[in-house]
């Protein structure tokens, strides 16, 4: 090759890089369904462009949005955590029965849940790491584990299935103010978890794309064996994932508490599927070692858009499961395309 050629070659290079660099994004594959998601339900619901509407959809991809970055991120890790979804109710509970039951100000019981909840996180982490037992099985006894916690406490401390009222104690207006208010914009009101969720994509997106603790994510999430061969700390890196899964559940779960009052002790079983499938259809792969954290967001907001849109359009509820089910399915085989290009312009 001379050098007029390999010059050539060169600027082909440069001007095929952007798209390489698109095709290489996780989160392509989710855009792409978003817009077609969106445009569907623009089409065939009328009510689904206003800005209450809008508003709507954003808060339900908040409550499931809250949770998918950080369960992104430990899929990124290559690990699950099936506990994620009454792990956000423990949190509630623990909140409201510390305050109810010491008769303190509630940001007392708020701080001692996130103790809580930052402990279990742990102890998935510290579990998986020393019995080397899959993610599956250790987080599948913790699930089942709080399930029995959640209830059993809720029956022995307060005599029946649900908490009782903290509305009345000190703290809960500045409490409610922080999780489960209402600002409003332009004459419609937005919930504040929509900023609690945009927040942690953009620390979790920062973390994974500028930090140490980033490379080392990606690197376990690949070849732990191979990222400890080079230093990683893999056992920190996955305690760590497990901890931020934990600080997401103390976030959500303070919402449920505060949007509410009181927490029923069977709720959020069932929910750690759909935290899991957001940040799949995001485009997290389930062997670890891809994925973003942005990619959750998208996924969650596709959530939003389908569990409202089908509202929206006055369509029967019923066919909401299916419709994830659909998108779950071809967000994947999208993604996997996605991937094949990107690695055949490579």
């Amino acid at each position: 090759m001379n050098a007029t050629q390999a010059n050539d070659a060169d600027e082909r290079s440069l001007r095929t890089s952007p798209l390489r660099k698109l095709l290489g994004r996780p989160e392509l594959g989710s855009v792409v369904g978003a817009v077609a998601v969106f445009v569907f339900f623009a089409f065939f619901a009328d009510s689904f462009l206003r800005a209450a509407s809008l508003s709507t959809v954003l808060y339900a991809a908040s409550t499931i949005g809250i949770m998918a970055v950080p369960v992104a991120l430990l899929m990124i890790g290559g690990e699950f955590d099936l506990s994620a979804g009454v792990m956000v109710t423990s949190s509630a509970l623990v909140s409201s029965m510390f305050s109810y039951q010491m008769t303190a100000n509630v940001w007392v019981g708020v701080g001692v849940s996130l103790l809580v909840t930052l402990a279990i996180g742990a102890f998935n982490g510290f579990m998986l790491t020393r019995t080397k037992l899959p993610s599956f099985i250790i987080t599948l006894g913790t699930f089942l584990m709080l399930t029995g916690l959640n209830l059993g406490f809720t029956k022995l401390i307060d005599g029946t299935v649900s908490t009782k009222s903290i509305a009345d104690m000190e703290g809960f207006p500045s409490a409610r103010d922080v999780f489960a208010s209402t600002i409003t914009v332009g004459g419609v009101g937005f919930k504040v978890t929509i900023l609690w969720w945009l927040a942690l994509v953009a620390v979790a997106s920062w973390i994974l794309l500028r930090t140490r603790a980033g490379n080392w994510i990606f690197a376990v999430g690949g070849n732990q064996d191979a990222a400890r061969a080079v230093g990683v700390p893999v056992t920190r890196t996955k305690i760590g994932l497990y901890m931020g899964v934990g600080f997401g559940a103390w976030i959500s779960g303070q919402h449920l508490l505060f949007s509410y009052d009181v927490v029923q002790s069977g709720e959020g079983v069932g929910n750690e599927l759909i935290y899991i499938i957001a940040a799949v259809i995001g485009g997290c792969l389930i062997t670890g070692g891809y994925g973003s954290a942005v990619g959750s967001a998208v996924g969650a907001f596709i959530f939003g858009m389908t569990s409202k849109g089908i509202v929206f359009a006055e369509w029967n509820p019923d066919w909401f499961k299916f419709f994830l089910g659909a998108m779950l399915l071809l967000a994947t085989l999208l993604n996997a395309w996605v991937r094949k290009r990107a690695e055949a312009t490579a």
